[in-house]
């Protein structure tokens, strides 16, 4: 990855607000449910959520897709009797993005943006390119490294949001009217012969 490269995807570690909303205006936006369900935190999750006083976590994992191609995987984790109050909707949510409960309600604030490089043998990054595998055929780039990670919280309760972003996430524009490719312009690109 080239500086520019780096640079640019600098940009999407640090873009506020939905990152949903970015990748909708690259094209098709669809989310991939990897798994949900009761699972051990790691220690990153568990600096910022502290350990549940009663019961177990709740881990979410998706990859997120634009015209097909995956371009992010995500994990969100919270103490499972969050399910019970404040992050309720969490169970029914299926495939439809987070984001629809984090930015529709005005009591939600979110921690800092915190970009995180992933250690290359580390828990989550395994876990990564186990799904990955499964859900696409294909292995994780190994330049797959970048992250950002954030906390939610609504009424007290507290919701963290971890998200790894695919290099080619660098070639897009993170915020509106600036001159990047889309994710179209790139593959017609790489179609075109090219000139002597």
């Amino acid at each position: 990855m080239g500086i520019a490269e780096r640079l640019s995807l600098r940009a999407w570690l640090r873009a506020p607000g939905s990152l949903t909303e970015r990748l909708k205006r690259h094209g098709r936006f669809e989310v991939e449910l990897l798994r949900q369900g009761p699972a051990r935190l790691r220690a990153p999750e568990r600096r910022q959520l502290g350990l549940p006083r009663r019961g177990c976590t709740l881990v979410r994992e998706v990859l997120l897709r634009v015209d097909g191609r995956p371009l992010v995987w995500a994990r969100s984790s919270l103490h499972r009797s969050a399910l019970c109050g404040p992050w309720k909707a969490l169970k029914g949510l299926g495939r439809r993005p987070l984001a629809e409960l984090l930015y529709a309600d005005p009591r939600v604030s979110r921690s800092l943006l915190q970009p995180r490089r992933l250690a290359v043998q580390g828990a989550t990054r395994r876990q990564m390119q186990r799904q990955w595998q499964q859900a696409t055929g294909d292995t994780a780039p190994r330049a797959m490294l970048w992250s950002r990670h954030s906390v939610f919280q609504r009424r007290g309760a507290l919701l963290r949001v971890m998200e790894l972003f695919h290099p080619d996430v660098a070639h897009l524009a993170p915020y509106p009217g600036t001159r990047r490719p889309t994710l179209r312009t790139l593959a017609q690109a790489s179609r075109r012969p090219s000139r002597p």
